[in-house]
This record gives structure tokens, C-alpha cells and sequence, in this order.
């Protein structure tokens, strides 16, 4: 070139160096018209290396050998591709200059270059993008107008020519065997020709995307969202396939402090799980098809195993040949690693921040839909993400999170009542259950050969019991009863539809659900004790007389909860279990229990129960009824018990309609220490008989003749309280039938025994139980002696510490 043209691409005037690029253009295009490739090849090494490279290089001069570049492509036009590579590397080069000018006429150049070249820039993608999303959040305000320029271009140039693009210089390599497409283990292999490559190559972009999508500054983040959803819009890329590269750090971008970063994000993320649903529907569609066209259902119930494995390994193979068929469609061949993108989602369930978690919720959410047995085997993490999430953020995300766990309980519910999908596939005419089964099916045909499991393994092998369960059980210390009464019920529907596998005696689960019943909120107790008594039914009697020495164990060790909670426990458990086995357990332990103070105490809760619960009344019938034998057998096992609290015992017969041996305890109530607690009791006990449970016994003080025992159990009751409301209430009841002239009892003895009612089996023998009352009050009478023995003594140690001893002289 001539000297005049050099020194007009260094002038500092931008009117000069524009002239100056004119004559370099002119002077290019003759030679091209002449084929003379080395001096184009001469005037692009001065270019780079004397006015870009250059050691002493200026701001004017780069700016001339940029726009000298640029007049060279265009004289070149669309021949340009043999000559890019020592052409855009130098341009490039200048994007990151400190000059801010050297930087913005960069893009200007790359723009005309990028504009002439088409298709053949694509080379240089990951080069050109890179730049690009660093200066995306450059100061200059110049410096982003021209790489946005340039931006616009290049996405216009992707979207027309990325997917199918052949550059015109550079061919692929030849491969000599056919090639696999396949970026997965686990993806179906569809072999095709070779063929030359396009230029653009996602696979080789995507690393870069990976590394980027972590940045901070949203001006960055907008960049890239941005070029997500042009490459996503690109026929045949299919970018969703690489989703699982580049979806964690896309979801971060939700918590961006700029509004449309977060809607740009929004919106991507919402056409990403479109498109996914609908790739799902495709797939699903074509199994259903194939299925129905192959076999039919008469034949599907007909067959056995085997058969139906051999139909569908013909099935699996025939989907794989639709391209070849001529029925493609678009969707059909494109993997979705479901698995990755759940193990990407679970970790932002429990994010801060509510907009990504509801994100992550949503798509969870949707997966159900779309391939539920991925789900299932993410239960136990699901679980222990999504059950604390009822309780946390705002409503539209407990609300999420509520339809997720409730949908992940239904599918396994499902999966624990289906032993195998042969029972699904029988169905497929069946809208709601075959598209579950079918999108099953397809998730398993579309495995590799080597695999082992296929369509028809057990539903059971995918659900990790253990780890479920676990998950579960630590869900119990979260502080929010929402999250506890939902592992609860979680348990309760494991335990019902896999006893076997789940909460067994000595699987170390039983000390948690014991631990729980100290819970402060009611409706977690209840929900536990339900789960404790399905398992106590589900199980023979070991685990039910486990769990009854320990729940007396925790009452005996925690006093609190068995004043606060014991009678709920109770009355609960009364609900789930037979009643009377309950109360004949507890009674049998503690009879024996070494521990009288507790026993007093417990018999004392068990007895309040007995008399005033509900859900006790037809246990209350029964013991009234002592004429048959096993009314005798269940009053005589609490009667042993209940002998550790005298007033319990003596509400027992009363309850029992044992009227005379009521009467004989009250002889030997004579000889116990009457205690302020028994006075309680006394008290307690005036106040039920005024309440519905002892009608029946206030309609029989009208028959002073046939039961004259009751009207000296309630006169000796009188006698022995103080002269309080209630000796006032028994006294006023007492007086209101010995006022109508029934007070004659005593002398009529004949007529009693006349009207005394004969036992069919009179097998009671109430002298032993009489002297078995006398003598576990004994025990009581001397337990507590002791006791005040221990205090004195102690007392006085403590008194002789305190007090100092003085020498005589």
C-alpha cells in the first residue's frame, strides 16, 4: 500500500482515517479481482501486526488498523472465510483495550466483519461471545451501544444460520464408523451418518456458559439470559438437552436486585419447563401408540411376563427408528436428564429467597407430571427439603410446597400398592392411571441395552425405605408442628401399605415416636399415637407390650407429662386400640411396678379416665355387668392394680356395682393415714357421682332394699370428709331420698336377699381381694414411713452441717 494510505489510517481525525479505509478497500478488491491472495495476504499482516500488534502502537493507530480490517472484509464479501483467522483474532484482541475507544471501534470492526463473514464468524462464537459478555458491563456508555450493535448481529447470524451452517473452508474431519449421539450413559443411541459438521457447536459453547452463568453484575446476567433465550428459540439446537449445565446459576439470577433481570429469568425458566412438558407429552404419546397398536389389552392380561418383556424390547427398538420411518417429530429424540435437573432444583427449595424457591417448587411440581419415577427416587431428600417448606415463606410458597408433598404421597402410596407395572399396563385405557404408566414405560425403553433393569422391575426396588423413613424421623425436631404432623401422616401411609419394611421394633425408630408424645402441641400426639397404635395392630403383641412399658417408663421419668398429657395419651389411645387391652396391659405393669408413689399416681390418672371419658363408655358398660365371667376377669386385673390408690379402688367397685365390697374397703380406710391427696381424691370422687356416668347409681339410692350396701359406702364417704362443699353436696343428695321414708333398709335383710341378684358364674373371691387391698396399702403405709425417715435424717445432717461447734475452755 501506499505511504499516504498508511499515514491516513494513523491520523487522528476520524473523517481520515474513514478516506484513508476507502483506498485500502479499493486497493483489496483489485487485487481480489486479480487473485492475488498474497498481497491480500501482505496488506492484513501490516494491518495486524504494524497498526494492532505494533510495539509502539497508539490509540490512532490501532484505530486504523481496526478500521483497515474491516475495509478488507468488505472488499473480500462473501470469499472472506479464508482469511478470518488472521483477521478476527487481532480485532478481538482490542475488545478489552484500556483505551475506551479502542474498544468501541473494536465492535464497529467486528460489526462490518461479522456482517460480510455470516455464517463463517460462527467459528469464532465462543471468542466473539466472550468479549461480548465482558463488555455487556462496561462504564462507557459508547463502548456498550457498540458491543450491543454487535450483539444484536450475532444473535441475528445464530438464529438463521447456527443449526445448520457448513463453513465453506473449514470441513470436518472425516470419521470413518458411524457416530453415536449420545452425551449420557443413559441415553437412548440413535446412530446416524457422518456428516459434516455445522460450524456452531453447542457442545463446545455450553463449558463457556457453565463457567459464566455464576457471574454477579446483572448487566452480565441480562447478557446472557438474553442469549439463552435466542439459543433456546433456534430450531434443531435443542439447548435443553444442556439445561443441567448451566440451570443452577440460571436460578440464582432470580434473586437479582434488578426487576428484569428477575423477569427476564422468569420468563426463561417458564419456557424451559414448557418446553420440557411438551418434549414429555411427545414421548408419552408415541409409547402410548406403539403400545396400543402392538399389543392389545386382551392380550396384555393374557400373556405372561416374559411375552410382554419380548413385545416391549420390540417396541423400544421400533422407537428408535420413527427418524427413519418418516415420522419424526420434533422433540422425539431429544434427552432430558430429569434426574440432574431435580438433584440441581432440591438444594434451592430451601433457599431464602422466596422467589427461587418458589421456582424450584413449580418445577418440582410439574415433574410429577412429567416423569414422577424420577421423583421417587429423590423421596427421602424431597422430604426433608419440601416438609420444613409448609412451614416457611410466603403463602404462595407453602402452598407449593403443600401440593408437592401431598403429590409425592399419592405416587408412592401408588407405587407401595402396585407390585409391578403389568398391573398398570393392563389398564392403559384408563386415562389417569396409563399415562403414569406410560410415561413409565417410556423412561425405561429408552435405557441402553446394558442395563439390567427394565420396564417391568418392582415399582418397590426404586423407594429407599431406610432413607425415607430417616428422613422422617428428623423431621420431628423441626419447631413448626405443620412439619411434624406431616411426617407423621407420611409415616402413618408407609406404615400402613409396607408394615413389614417400615417401623419394626428394631429398626431404632421406636424411641423417636415414643420421644414425640412429650410434643407441646396435641395434634402431633394424637397423630403419633395413631401411628404407634397401627403399628402395635400391625405387629404381634411384642411391640403393643413395648410400648406400653416404656409409655409407663416416660410417665415414670417425666411427671410433667403425665399431669399435662397423660389423660390424652390415654383417652387416644383408647380410640386406636381395644380399650380394655390397654387398661389390662398398663395394669399388669404396674401392679408389679416398684415404684408405689408413681403407681398411686398412675392408677389415680387411669381411674379419672375410667370415669369420665367418652370414648371409655362401652368399657364402663362391661365392668358394670360382674354377672358373667368376663366382666369378673376384667374387674378383678384392674382391681389388683387399682389396690395402689385407695379412693381409685374404692370408685372401681362403685363403678362395678360391687357395693358390698365397697363398703368392706371403707373398714380399712378407717386404718390408712387419711392424706390431704386422699381428701382430694374423696372430693374429686363426690363431684362424679352428681355427673352422668352414675346415673344408674342414683336411681338406686330410690331401691334402698336391693342395695343397701350402697347407701353405706356413700354414708361412710360422708363420714370421712371434712365438712366441705363436697361433704355438703353427698349430704344434700344423701337427705333427698331419706326424706321420702326409704331410710327402713337395715331391718329388711330378707327382703334384700330375696331381691339380691344371683351370678351365673359367682367366681369373684372378694375376701382375697379385700386382704390383696389391705395389704398393698400396707406397703404404701410403710414406703412412706421410710420416706419421712430419709427426710428427718437428712434434715438433721443438714441442721448439725449448718451448726457450729463450740469448745468449752
Amino acid at each position: 500500500m501506499d505511504d499516504s494510505i498508511l499515514q491516513g489510517l494513523q491520523n487522528r481525525l476520524y473523517e481520515k482515517r474513514k478516506s484513508a479505509a476507502y483506498e485500502v478497500e479499493k486497493f483489496t478488491r483489485e487485487c481480489f479481482n486479480n487473485n492475488d491472495t498474497t498481497r491480500i495476504k501482505q496488506i492484513i499482516d501490516i494491518l495486524c501486526q504494524d497498526f494492532i500488534y505494533g510495539s509502539s502502537r497508539v490509540a490512532n493507530t490501532t484505530f486504523g488498523g481496526l478500521i483497515g480490517l474491516a475495509a478488507v472484509v468488505i472488499a473480500i464479501g462473501q470469499d472472506v472465510a479464508e482469511y478470518l483467522e488472521d483477521i478476527v483474532p487481532p480485532v478481538l484482541s482490542c475488545f478489552l483495550d484500556q483505551e475506551h475507544r479502542v474498544r468501541y471501534y473494536a465492535c464497529e470492526s467486528m460489526y462490518n466483519i461479522a456482517k460480510v463473514a455470516k455464517g463463517e464468524i460462527l467459528l469464532y462464537f465462543n471468542e466473539i461471545f466472550d468479549a461480548l459478555s465482558k463488555l455487556s458491563s462496561d462504564t462507557e456508555p459508547s463502548v456498550k451501544n457498540g458491543a450491543e450493535l454487535l450483539d444484536r448481529l450475532i444473535k441475528d447470524i445464530v438464529s438463521e444460520k447456527a443449526a445448520n451452517y457448513i463453513s465453506v473452508y473449514r470441513s470436518s474431519s472425516p470419521v470413518g464408523s458411524p457416530k453415536a449421539l449420545s452425551i449420557d450413559p443413559s441415553v437412548p443411541v440413535i446412530v446416524e451418518e457422518t456428516k459434516r459438521s455445522s460450524v456452531f457447536s453447542l457442545e463446545k459453547f455450553i463449558p463457556m456458559l457453565s463457567e459464566r452463568i455464576y457471574v454477579i453484575n446483572p448487566f452480565t446476567r441480562m447478557f446472557l439470559v438474553s442469549w439463552i433465550t435466542v439459543l433456546d428459540s433456534v430450531p434443531d439446537l435443542e439447548l435443553i438437552t444442556y439445561l443441567p449445565r448451566f440451570l443452577d446459576g440460571l436460578i440464582k439470577f432470580l434473586s437479582d436486585s434488578h426487576q428484569d433481570v428477575r423477569n427476564a429469568t422468569d420468563r426463561v425458566l417458564t419456557d424451559f419447563l414448557s418446553e420440557i412438558k411438551r418434549i414429555s407429552n411427545i414421548k408419552k404419546e408415541l409409547v402410548f401408540k406403539k403400545a396400543k397398536s402392538t399389543i392389545s389389552s386382551q392380550s396384555l392380561i393374557n400373556c405372561n411376563d416374559n411375552d410382554i418383556k419380548c413385545k416391549y424390547e420390540d417396541i423400544r427398538k421400533d422407537n428408535l427408528m420413527f427418524i427413519e420411518d418418516g415420522k419424526w417429530i420434533s422433540g422425539q429424540d431429544v434427552f432430558i436428564h430429569y434426574s440432574k435437573i431435580i438433584e440441581i432444583l432440591l438444594p434451592h427449595i430451601s433457599s431464602s429467597e422466596e422467589s427461587i424457591q418458589l421456582m424450584a417448587l413449580k418445577w418440582i411440581a410439574e415433574f410429577f407430571n412429567i416423569c414422577p419415577i424420577d421423583l421417587l427416587k429423590f423421596t427421602p431428600r424431597l422430604i426433608s427439603l419440601v416438609l420444613p417448606a409448609l412451614s416457611l415463606g410466603g403463602e404462595s410458597s407453602r402452598q407449593a410446597a403443600l401440593e408437592i408433598n401431598q403429590n409425592l404421597c399419592n405416587l408412592v402410596s401408588e407405587v407401595l400398592e402396585t407390585n409391578k407395572i403389568t398391573s398398570n399396563l393392563t389398564q392403559l385405557h384408563s386415562s389417569e392411571l396409563s399415562s403414569k404408566a406410560i410415561n413409565f414405560s417410556f423412561q425405561q425403553i429408552t435405557k441402553t441395552d446394558s442395563q439390567e433393569n427394565d420396564v417391568f422391575f418392582s415399582f418397590k426396588d426404586i423407594l429407599d425405605y431406610s432413607s425415607t423413613v430417616n428422613a422422617l424421623i428428623l423431621q420431628f425436631s423441626d419447631e413448626h408442628e405443620q412439619t411434624r404432623i406431616a411426617a407423621l401422616n407420611w409415616l402413618i401411609m408407609l406404615h400402613n401399605l409396607a408394615p413389614q419394611k417400615v417401623l419394626t421394633l428394631n429398626d431404632g425408630t421406636f424411641p423417636a415416636l415414643l420421644k414425640i408424645l412429650s410434643d407441646p402441641n396435641d395434634e402431633v400426639i394424637i397423630k403419633d399415637l395413631e401411628l404407634l397404635a397401627q403399628i402395635s395392630s400391625a405387629n404381634k403383641d411384642d411391640y403393643f407390650d413395648v410400648f406400653m412399658v416404656n409409655l409407663l417408663s416416660l410417665f415414670s421419668t417425666d411427671r410433667r407429662l403425665l399431669e399435662t398429657r397423660g389423660s390424652l395419651i390415654v383417652r387416644q389411645l383408647c380410640i386406636y386400640l381395644k380399650s380394655e387391652k390397654i387398661y389390662c396391659t398398663l395394669a399388669e405393669n404396674l401392679e408389679k411396678d416398684e415404684d408405689l408413689e408413681f403407681a398411686s399416681i398412675m392408677v389415680q390418672n387411669l381411674n379419672n379416665n375410667l370415669m369420665t371419658s367418652p370414648e371409655l363408655s362401652d368399657f364402663r358398660k362391661r365392668l358394670k355387668n360382674l354377672e358373667f365371667k368376663d366382666g369378673q376377669s376384667l374387674f378383678v386385673s384392674l382391681y389388683r392394680c387399682w389396690c395402689h390408690n385407695a379412693v381409685a379402688t374404692f370408685s372401681l367397685c362403685l363403678l362395678a356395682q360391687a357395693y358390698e365390697q365397697a363398703s368392706n374397703l371403707l373398714q380399712i380406710f378407717a386404718e390408712l393415714e387419711m392424706t390431704v391427696s386422699m381428701l382430694v381424691q374423696i372430693d374429686t370422687l363426690v363431684q362424679l357421682l352428681e355427673s352422668p356416668v352414675f346415673t344408674y347409681l342414683r336411681l338406686q339410692l330410690l331401691e334402698p332394699d336391693r342395695y343397701p350396701y350402697l347407701y353405706k359406702c356413700l354414708y361412710g364417704l360422708l363420714m370421712l370428709l371434712p365438712q366441705s362443699s363436697a361433704f355438703f353436696t353427698l349430704k344434700k343428695r344423701l337427705n333427698s331420698v331419706s326424706s321420702i321414708g326409704f331410710f327402713q333398709f337395715f331391718s329388711k335383710q330378707n327382703n334384700f336377699e330375696k331381691h339380691k341378684p344371683k351370678n351365673k358364674t359367682d367366681e369373684m373371691k372378694w375376701p382375697e381381694l379385700l386382704e390383696k387391698f389391705r395389704s398393698v396399702q400396707n406397703k404404701h403405709k410403710r414406703a412412706r414411713q421410710q420416706n419421712q425417715k430419709l427426710i428427718s435424717k437428712s434434715s438433721f445432717v443438714n441442721f448439725l452441717k449448718m451448726t457450729p461447734i463450740s469448745h468449752s475452755s
